[in-house]
């Protein structure tokens, strides 16, 4: 099936004119990012060269994917933005509640009884508003978005955090929260603070037991996980030809482990495989046409130094694999240093688990090269000391992975295919034995590897490393193996080498499926009725949040001060609470359980002020919300890193929570924060951090005149009548402020709406 055909036409048809206005209005080469970028601004802006890192952009994005735990609340927030129809082609994808526990249909039937009030709803919404309805069991959002929608020089955004996969595609695609959705489904623009250009050369050409996935754990480890903040990756050179399409969007996918705005590619051949292969030969025609514009220019290619901010090289040739972690996703080990780095840290080496999959790692090359490791097993007589499972991306590779055996040559070796849905990248697994708190090890292909993401056990090591790799660990049973290197005994007592991996980049068969689990809308929805009942756990009718009085903040109490990594799974548990994401006072009970109180080390303990007492986070706040009494939250640094989860921000606003205050934040839950009418403030002095008490009360002293680029002073009052004038820094522009005073971006929109 063939969409958005018309729609990639008409971009197309302009691009080659708005990017030789961009470069003679900036008179230079362009790198692809900037193509892209400068091809779909806002009809609003002016052109002119935007300095990157500093001024904010108006964007028009070609498309929005939203997946079904975050399109809860961005539709709950579009129907009340007055709006007929989406503005633009828009997709719902079914993919987060589906809980791994026994098997693929066994757990997709517990997923439609437990969830089908939110399905209905997310289909009856989509129907009504024009918007493509992906049914549970399809796949898995980025997996579903590569195979049908991405487009060479596409801009598009998605509401969640590794809508980047598209980038293997050649797309601007990028991961926001809700309400960036409803600006873009209501026909707005789209607002980007000019993106930072850090380039990644890559020379030679993977070999052996080296994926694609190294080169993303490889990066994670030279920029960490805030090394990429408010910066486009633009990979490029002999080896980014020579990576496969799937591939690169691997690469593209994790680039939100480093808090990239986004990453890409340049249209190459692998792209052109990919496209034909999932029946899209028009848009390859159509992209042939142009295609000296959906790459960087070879100036800037030739000396990445004078375009990038930022330049990395790898030779390929050289990479060895990697295994990342425990507890985040940047600690990068060569599998040569593994073994010596656990007994170093005391990391547990017995594997218990072993998962491959999730929309980051589960395309046909990706389950081939593993399926060639698991066949040698079979054939060199070994078995699988750990558990092994199989989460196929969508449903179009699970038929095809079938058809072509490589499920049979799983199972002979013990693993178990669960559903083609997110499961325990994002912790809805139901993990046997997991609430028990054992620590442990588990390794797996997924993307992020936080404490307590995949099973909810904080103790629980959980390291990334490519599938074929994974597959091997899982025969091996132990984290140190190294199967370039190291031998195993078989069941007849001989020494074995695993030889390395192969597989095909694409099915030599073609790919193949029965029913892909598209759902179109009605042409015309106006008939179409949702229903929400008024005593429903799983959803809520939002309330909209109160504008600003105008005045300064005052006798404000502090909830929690944030010790250490603090990021959206902190703020806003997901696994079981998954289930509230479209109910925002029950999904509110989760609001910072996580976090670590910088004061007693504890998580959901913070002293309430009104008694003295220790209690729940949520709890303490809900008694300063019914006292009337404002809150602020401080953090540390790149708070709210991780998921594009808006509910980290929706959460506390709902709950009285006025202000957070931070060292710095992650992008996204920055302009979430933004976005609901939060004020978003960092430390000009970040050891001023130091100086919050405990039972400190804090007064904005000059947010009455509140203005792009002035710092807001704080007068922090200590309980020994000592006090502190604290200056915060905000990145607020003059539109953004008036969401702020307007109580969040939506009560603006439906005022525009409504005049």
């Amino acid at each position: 099936m063939l969409f958005d055909y018309e729609l990639i036409k008409k971009v197309y048809a302009g691009f080659k004119n708005k990017v030789d206005t961009a470069k003679k209005e900036l008179g230079r080469p362009l790198t692809l990012t900037e193509k892209i970028l400068y091809a779909h601004l806002h009809e609003s802006n002016p052109l002119k060269n935007f300095e990157r890192g500093n001024d904010y952009v108006d964007f028009a994005p070609d498309r929005v994917a939203m997946q079904d735990a975050t399109a809860q609340m961005a539709l709950l927030q579009f129907m009340q933005a007055g709006k007929d129809k989406v503005a633009v082609p828009s997709t719902v994808h079914a993919d987060h509640l589906i809980q791994a526990r026994i098997g693929a249909d066994k757990d997709l039937q517990d997923a439609f009884n437990k969830n089908n009030e939110v399905y209905n709803f997310l289909e009856s919404v989509s129907n009504k508003y024009g918007i493509g309805f992906w049914k549970p069991g399809a796949g898995i959002i980025h997996q579903v978005v590569l195979e049908n929608y991405a487009f060479p020089g596409g801009m598009m955004i998605g509401t969640d955090s590794h809508t980047p996969n598209a980038g293997g595609l050649g797309m601007i695609a990028i991961g926001v929260g809700g309400a960036d959705a409803v600006d873009v489904m209501a026909g707005m623009p789209w607002e980007l603070k000019m993106p930072k250009l850090i380039g990644v050369k890559l020379s030679g050409k993977l070999s052996g037991w080296t994926a694609p996935k190294d080169i993303i754990l490889k990066v994670a480890g030279i920029l960490t996980v805030k090394g990429g903040t408010g910066a486009v990756v633009e990979y490029f050179g002999e080896g980014a030809q020579s990576l496969s399409c799937t591939g690169k969007g691997t690469i593209g996918n994790m680039g939100a482990e480093i808090g990239a705005t986004t990453s890409t590619f340049g249209y190459d051949d692998s792209m052109r495989r990919y496209l034909k292969a999932t029946g899209r030969e028009a848009v390859v025609e159509a992209a042939d046409n142009i295609s000296d514009y959906l790459t960087g220019d070879p100036e800037v290619y030739a000396n990445p130094e004078k375009y990038f901010d930022q330049v990395i090289e790898i030779n390929l040739s050289e990479l060895e694999p990697h295994i990342n972690g425990p507890f985040t996703p940047d600690l990068a080990t060569p599998i040569s240093k593994v073994r010596e780095e656990a007994a170093k840290n005391g990391w547990p080496t017995k594997i218990e688990v072993a998962l491959i999959g999730s929309c980051t790692n589960s395309s046909y090359e990706d389950i081939s090269r593993a399926a060639s490791i698991a066949k040698q097993a079979t054939e060199k007589k070994l078995k699988t000391k750990s558990k092994y499972t199989i989460t196929p991306g969508s449903e179009q590779v699970r038929y095809t992975i079938e058809r072509d055996g490589f499920i049979e040559t799983f199972e002979k070796i013990g693993g178990n295919v669960f559903a083609n849905a997110c499961g325990p990248c994002i912790g809805q697994w139901n993990r046997e034995g997991a609430e028990k708190g054992e620590k442990n090890t588990i390794v797996h292909s997924f993307n992020r590897n936080f404490a307590k993401r995949a099973d909810g056990n904080p103790n629980t090591h959980a390291f990334v490393a490519s599938p074929e790799m994974v597959t091997a660990l899982a025969i091996a049973g132990e984290l140190g193996f190294n199967p370039i290197t190291d031998t195993l005994i078989n069941e007849d007592g001989q020494k074995v080498k695993l030889d390395p991996p192969s597989g095909w980049e694409l099915p030599p068969k073609g790919f193949d499926v029965e029913d892909p689990g598209y759902l179109a809308p009605a042409k015309d929805g106006s008939g179409v009725e949702i229903v929400v009942k008024p005593d429903s756990q799983r959803l809520q009718l939002l309330t909209p949040f109160e504008p600003w009085d105008g005045k300064n903040i005052r006798n404000v109490r502090l909830l929690i001060k944030a010790k250490g990594k603090c990021t959206t799974d902190h703020i806003s548990m997901a696994g079981p609470w998954l289930r509230f994401r479209g109910h925002l006072d029950n999904i509110s009970n989760n609001c910072l359980i996580g976090a670590v109180n910088a004061f007693n080390n504890e998580t959901n303990k913070v002293k309430n002020q009104l008694n003295g007492q220790y209690g729940e986070v949520p709890a303490t706040q809900r008694e300063y919300k019914a006292n009337g009494i404002p809150t602020i939250v401080v953090g540390d640094h790149n708070y709210g890193e991780g998921s594009s989860r808006e509910h980290a921000a929706m959460e506390p606003r709902h709950l009285g929570v006025r202000a957070v205050l931070v060292k710095s934040f992650a992008r996204i839950h920055e302009t979430n924060l933004k976005k609901q009418g939060m004020l978003a403030l960092t430390f000009d002095n970040e050891a001023d951090y130091d100086k919050i008490h405990e039972d400190d009360i804090f007064n904005f002293l000059n947010l009455d005149r509140f203005t792009p680029g002035k710092p807001i002073d704080i007068e922090v009052l200590h309980s020994d009548n000592s006090k502190d004038i604290i200056k915060t820094n905000h990145t607020y522009n003059s539109q953004q402020i008036e969401w702020f005073k307007a109580g969040s971006a939506l009560n603006l929109i439906k005022k525009s709406n409504t005049q």
